[in-house]
């Protein structure tokens, strides 16, 4: 299978993902939040916060979606690569607040992880592309 139909279900996949996970955070966050990996919920009326989480996910997703619908793909490495960030953050905030290292590990920092081998992937495709330079259009007198 050709290295750039591998990354387009690879990013397909991710943008998928991202969109499924935040939708869930937006329409059921109660029973979502179990899955972030921390070790309690908010107090109170926490729900106004995991749908930040939500909104914020299906944002990323809707990034990745239209660099890759519009064949961005370069750009669509580079936001991969940047958006990857995002899962470690989440990662980081899960391992210090005492949270579930197995969810810390094997959801947010493989799912970064894969994103940023992705975008590379994504990058190295498209890395001949970016190199070759334009030629100029033939002069006519």
């Amino acid at each position: 299978m050709p290295l750039k139909k591998i990354n387009t279900v690879l990013a397909a996949t991710f943008i998928l993902f991202i969109l499924w996970f935040g939708t869930e955070y937006i329409l059921s966050p109660e029973t979502t939040a179990p899955g972030y990996g921390l070790p309690s919920r908010p107090p109170g009326d926490g729900d106004g916060f995991l749908i930040i989480k939500g909104i914020r996910d299906v944002v990323l997703a809707l990034v990745l979606g239209i660099l890759l619908v519009t064949g961005h793909r370069r750009a669509l490495g580079w936001v991969l690569l940047v958006e990857a960030l995002a899962a470690y953050g989440d990662m980081i905030n899960v391992l210090t607040h005492h949270g579930s290292v197995a969810t810390a590990l094997g959801v947010h920092c493989l799912t970064a992880t894969l994103m940023v081998v992705n975008g590379l992937l994504i990058m190295r495709e498209t890395r001949s592309v970016a190199a070759t330079p334009a030629t100029p259009a033939p002069q006519h007198a």
